[in-house]
Protein backbone atom coordinates (compact mmCIF):
# COMPACT_ATOMS: atom_id res chain seq x y z
CA UNK A 1 0.00 0.00 0.00
CA UNK A 2 1.20 3.74 -1.07
CA UNK A 3 1.48 6.03 1.62
CA UNK A 4 -0.53 9.35 1.68
CA UNK A 5 1.33 11.67 3.24
CA UNK A 6 0.84 15.60 4.20
CA UNK A 7 4.36 17.71 3.31
CA UNK A 8 4.60 20.80 5.30
CA UNK A 9 6.54 23.93 4.69
CA UNK A 10 10.17 23.29 6.08
CA UNK A 11 10.48 20.12 4.25
CA UNK A 12 9.71 21.79 0.55
CA UNK A 13 11.52 24.36 1.63
CA UNK A 14 14.37 22.04 2.88
CA UNK A 15 14.23 20.41 -0.54
CA UNK A 16 14.57 24.46 -2.45
CA UNK A 17 16.96 26.03 -0.51
CA UNK A 18 19.13 22.25 0.14
CA UNK A 19 19.14 23.32 3.87
CA UNK A 20 21.42 21.04 5.04
CA UNK A 21 21.63 18.65 7.08
CA UNK A 22 17.71 18.42 5.75
CA UNK A 23 17.66 18.55 2.08
CA UNK A 24 18.60 14.80 1.10
CA UNK A 25 15.66 13.75 3.28
CA UNK A 26 13.27 16.21 1.41
CA UNK A 27 14.89 15.33 -1.71
CA UNK A 28 14.13 11.52 -0.94
CA UNK A 29 10.32 12.54 0.10
CA UNK A 30 10.19 14.32 -3.59
CA UNK A 31 11.91 11.21 -5.37
CA UNK A 32 8.98 8.64 -3.62
CA UNK A 33 6.88 10.95 -4.81
CA UNK A 34 7.63 11.64 -8.37
CA UNK A 35 8.19 7.66 -8.68
CA UNK A 36 4.64 7.28 -7.23
CA UNK A 37 6.23 5.37 -4.24
CA UNK A 38 4.51 8.21 -1.65
CA UNK A 39 1.34 10.07 -2.60
CA UNK A 40 2.13 13.75 -1.20
CA UNK A 41 -0.14 16.64 -0.49
CA UNK A 42 0.18 20.15 0.88
CA UNK A 43 -1.58 23.23 1.07
CA UNK A 44 -2.40 26.57 -1.01
CA UNK A 45 -1.72 28.18 2.78
CA UNK A 46 1.59 26.77 2.10
CA UNK A 47 2.01 26.96 -1.84
CA UNK A 48 1.84 30.90 -1.15
CA UNK A 49 4.09 31.01 1.96
CA UNK A 50 6.64 28.88 0.01
CA UNK A 51 6.24 31.39 -2.82
CA UNK A 52 6.99 34.47 -0.72
CA UNK A 53 9.91 33.13 0.87
CA UNK A 54 11.58 31.93 -2.00
CA UNK A 55 11.12 34.71 -4.11
CA UNK A 56 12.73 37.04 -1.64
CA UNK A 57 15.92 34.52 -3.01
CA UNK A 58 15.03 34.49 -6.22
CA UNK A 59 12.91 35.55 -8.97
CA UNK A 60 9.55 35.72 -9.87
CA UNK A 61 9.82 33.57 -12.95
CA UNK A 62 12.36 30.68 -11.41
CA UNK A 63 10.24 30.46 -8.09
CA UNK A 64 7.12 29.98 -10.63
CA UNK A 65 8.95 27.27 -12.10
CA UNK A 66 9.90 25.32 -9.58
CA UNK A 67 6.56 25.58 -7.98
CA UNK A 68 4.78 24.53 -11.35
CA UNK A 69 7.29 21.54 -11.27
CA UNK A 70 6.18 20.52 -7.63
CA UNK A 71 2.60 20.56 -8.34
CA UNK A 72 3.62 17.97 -10.90
CA UNK A 73 4.27 15.31 -8.29
CA UNK A 74 1.87 16.26 -5.27
CA UNK A 75 -1.87 17.17 -4.40
CA UNK A 76 -3.42 20.43 -2.79
CA UNK A 77 -5.72 19.54 0.38
CA UNK A 78 -8.84 21.29 0.16
CA UNK A 79 -9.44 23.94 2.92
CA UNK A 80 -12.94 24.53 3.22
CA UNK A 81 -14.85 26.97 5.63
CA UNK A 82 -15.38 23.89 8.26
CA UNK A 83 -11.44 23.46 8.30
CA UNK A 84 -10.89 26.95 9.19
CA UNK A 85 -13.42 27.13 12.05
CA UNK A 86 -11.98 23.87 13.96
CA UNK A 87 -8.38 25.11 13.27
CA UNK A 88 -9.83 28.74 15.10
CA UNK A 89 -11.31 26.96 17.74
CA UNK A 90 -8.66 24.61 18.33
CA UNK A 91 -5.68 23.67 21.10
CA UNK A 92 -3.01 24.45 18.41
CA UNK A 93 -1.21 27.55 19.66
CA UNK A 94 -0.01 28.43 15.75
CA UNK A 95 -3.55 29.23 13.53
CA UNK A 96 -1.44 28.54 10.89
CA UNK A 97 -0.47 24.45 12.29
CA UNK A 98 -4.14 24.19 12.57
CA UNK A 99 -4.90 25.04 9.65
CA UNK A 100 -2.63 22.54 8.02
CA UNK A 101 -3.42 19.63 10.37
CA UNK A 102 -7.29 19.63 9.89
CA UNK A 103 -7.18 19.79 6.16
CA UNK A 104 -4.77 17.07 6.19
CA UNK A 105 -7.11 15.23 8.78
CA UNK A 106 -10.08 16.40 6.77
CA UNK A 107 -8.69 14.15 3.39
CA UNK A 108 -9.28 10.10 4.00
CA UNK A 109 -6.42 9.44 2.33
CA UNK A 110 -3.29 11.40 4.54
CA UNK A 111 -2.44 9.56 7.26
CA UNK A 112 0.95 11.35 8.10
CA UNK A 113 2.22 14.31 8.04
CA UNK A 114 5.63 15.06 7.45
CA UNK A 115 7.35 18.08 9.14
CA UNK A 116 10.27 18.35 10.88
CA UNK A 117 8.42 20.64 13.76
CA UNK A 118 7.15 17.43 15.16
CA UNK A 119 5.74 19.67 18.33
CA UNK A 120 3.93 21.89 16.20
CA UNK A 121 1.53 19.22 15.77
CA UNK A 122 1.03 17.37 19.14
CA UNK A 123 -2.33 18.08 19.08
CA UNK A 124 -3.02 15.90 15.36
CA UNK A 125 -4.86 12.43 15.36
CA UNK A 126 -2.38 11.74 12.42
CA UNK A 127 1.10 10.27 12.55
CA UNK A 128 3.55 12.72 12.60
CA UNK A 129 7.10 12.34 11.63
CA UNK A 130 10.03 14.18 9.91
CA UNK A 131 11.06 13.12 6.63
CA UNK A 132 14.44 11.33 8.26
CA UNK A 133 11.91 9.29 10.74
CA UNK A 134 9.51 8.41 7.77
CA UNK A 135 12.62 7.43 5.50
CA UNK A 136 14.12 5.34 7.93
CA UNK A 137 11.09 3.32 8.94
CA UNK A 138 10.55 2.36 5.34
CA UNK A 139 13.74 1.02 5.20
CA UNK A 140 13.74 -0.72 8.22
CA UNK A 141 10.76 -2.13 7.49
CA UNK A 142 11.80 -3.46 3.95
CA UNK A 143 14.75 -5.86 5.56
Amino acid sequence: MIDSVFIDSDVILDFFINREPYADFASEIFSLCETNELHGYTSVVIISNVYYLLNRLSDHKTVIQKLNLLLTIIEIVEVKKEIILIALNSKFRDFEDALQNYSAENDPNISIILTRNLKDYKHSSLAVLTPEMYIDGKHSSRK
